[in-house]
């Protein structure tokens, strides 16, 4: 879709909306509670895909388009969030994203036995946040570190220590 969408074909463009846009509107609004913001995001996602489709479509693209599709996604949303914060207006953050485990956890868990499941929840939110970007949403550390507003070196410690409670958990 997104080679036909390269060329400039609106029928693909509009079907790979259908199909991408509910799953990147609950990805976003796990991380954003303003419904403004995100539907703003998910307009400047889709135009930016838009724009730059041939850019992924080509022979050296790399990666799946659902992961190219988010990394876009979340760093609109990233810059959203720069631009509130710079305007000193902060989006609210949904309450289950802090105090829930994400679906996501859940269906990983679900997949891999009860155990995973209960080391899963028992991770720290901070931990539980890298690990869903890193091996769900299949972002590099560095594109976790602006997604999750802090340094690389964090996203790092904060998947050892993940991989190692884990680890023991599961031992």
């Amino acid at each position: 879709m997104l080679r036909r969408t390269a060329a400039g074909d609106r029928r693909a463009f509009d079907e790979l909306y259908r199909r991408t846009s509910p799953w990147l509107l609950v990805r976003l609004r796990r991380r954003c509670a303003d419904d403004d913001l995100v539907a703003d995001v998910v307009q400047e996602t889709y135009l930016a895909v838009w724009r730059a489709a041939g850019s992924f479509a080509g022979p050296v693209a790399r990666g799946s388009a659902v992961g190219w599709l988010w990394t876009i996604a979340a760093h609109r949303l990233i810059d959203a969030f720069r631009r509130r914060a710079r305007q000193g207006r902060l989006p609210p953050v949904p309450l289950a994203a802090a105090t829930a485990p994400a679906a996501e956890d859940e269906a990983l868990a679900g997949r891999v036995g009860q155990d995973l499941e209960q080391a899963l929840l028992e991770l720290p939110a901070e931990l539980r946040e890298v690990l869903r970007a890193t091996a769900l949403d299949g972002l590099t550390v560095r594109e976790t570190a602006l997604l999750l507003g802090v340094p690389e070196g964090t996203v790092k410690s904060r998947a050892r220590r993940a991989r190692a409670a884990l680890r023991t958990a599961l031992s």
